[in-house]
């Protein structure tokens, strides 16, 4: 299982869908010219669509002064970024420390086995809040993917774990950095935990130096971004808006990536199936897509952000985004734990109210904020 890191680096890359295909072009001019006709027509449709949502949404810009802008930036780096690391690097320690008391008399089952697990589904549910922050030193060399290898469209993880722990029953913390993204961070523990109804000696040794590994990595992020919030966030640089930029196209990257990758694409809703619902194994998706849901609440209905969009909090943008927001949390948790099992119409439904607020938060909201959308591939709205 030992990994080199180019390796590791194009495994990851080719997981996370980050290489782009590349079509060579027909030298047959008859077909070129069929092809043109095709992509004319397209683009007119997509021009009169985007037309239409220009006329049918009045954008009018608020003008932000230079403090407004540090004030909030200041907000967000020490009231909603930092904190999510620390939660996520607490809840690792947690699950490191439940661990260490319970696998001292290995096999690990029953209500011991339970706490685990939930011990484990609070880590993965504030580390699925943690990933609205999509820069900085959590992405810095594809690090996130140590921590949630995901999406996972191969199936590597089950059978990664599954041979660490044979080839290695008494793992180590130091073994273990030495391994590939695969079988490190959530998705590992994960599989460790659920798989079975029983942790043996292996097992346990695993958990122990996986949770103690991604606490410490945690532990570094949370660190980092104390120390040097001001830089990652622009926040001495605010006439260009690098900042904002950064932050509401992070908040966006999150949900669109969500949509596609955790839902439309493993449920099969535009076409043919394609990876898996997060947190399968353990069958808690709702839990996940909720937290996600959960932070974007947080932060697109905090008074402070609220505040930047019009006279005592109140705008027409901001009301169209609570309102959605709350529709969307209502039907998710209506939905079972496991949302495979969920009824269809509902499962289109979701994707519906998250494309409703993909496109508030895209063609109203950062127009309204002086924010440029940046290129996302996973949004298809």
């Amino acid at each position: 299982m030992k990994k080199t890191h180019a390796l590791a680096m194009a495994i990851s890359a080719l997981s996370a869908g980050l290489l782009v295909s590349c079509v060579k072009p027909n030298d047959n001019q008859a077909a070129d010219s069929k092809q043109q006709k095709v992509s004319d027509n397209k683009a007119e449709t997509q021009k009169a669509t985007a037309t239409t949502d220009t006329e049918a949404v009045k954008i009018t810009p608020v003008e932000l002064s230079a403090d407004t802008k540090k004030t909030y930036l200041t907000h967000v780096a020490d009231d909603i970024v930092i904190p999510a690391y620390a939660k996520s690097a607490e809840q690792s320690l947690r699950l490191h420390d439940l661990a260490k008391s319970h696998c001292g008399s290995a096999p690990v089952t029953g209500d011991k086995l339970d706490e685990l697990r939930a011990a484990w589904l609070e880590l993965a549910k504030s580390w699925s809040a943690a990933e609205m922050i999509n820069f900085g030193p959590a992405t810095k060399s594809m690090s996130n993917l140590y921590i949630n290898y995901y999406p996972d469209e191969r199936g590597l993880v089950h059978q990664g774990v599954a041979d660490l722990i044979r080839a290695n029953p008494n793992l180590t913390p130091e073994q273990l950095a030495d391994e590939s993204a695969v079988v490190q961070g959530v998705p590992g523990l994960e599989e460790a935990l659920f798989a079975n109804d029983r942790l043996d000696s292996g097992e346990c040794a695993y958990v122990m130096s996986a949770s103690s590994a991604l606490n410490q990595r945690l532990t570094a992020i949370e660190k980092n971004w104390q120390e040097n919030k001001t830089t990652l966030l622009a926040i001495d640089n605010v006439d260009n808006n690098q900042g904002l930029n950064k932050w509401f196209n992070s908040l966006l990257a999150m949900i669109e990536t969500m949509k596609s990758s955790a839902i439309e694409q493993p449920l099969g809703l535009s076409g043919k199936a394609k990876g898996h619902l997060p947190a399968a194994t353990a069958k808690q998706s709702r839990e996940i897509v909720s937290a996600k849901l959960a932070v974007l609440n947080q932060v697109l209905t905090d008074p402070v952000f609220t505040a930047m969009l019009g006279t005592k909090g109140e705008s027409e943008v901001g009301n169209k985004l609570s309102t959605a927001l709350a529709d969307t949390t209502t039907l998710l948790a209506q939905l079972p734990e496991d949302m495979g099992t969920a009824d269809k119409a509902n499962q289109q439904k979701l994707l519906e109210d998250l494309t409703t607020i993909t496109r508030v938060i895209k063609r109203e909201l950062m127009p309204t904020l002086g924010v440029r959308v940046g290129f996302n591939s996973t949004d298809g709205d």
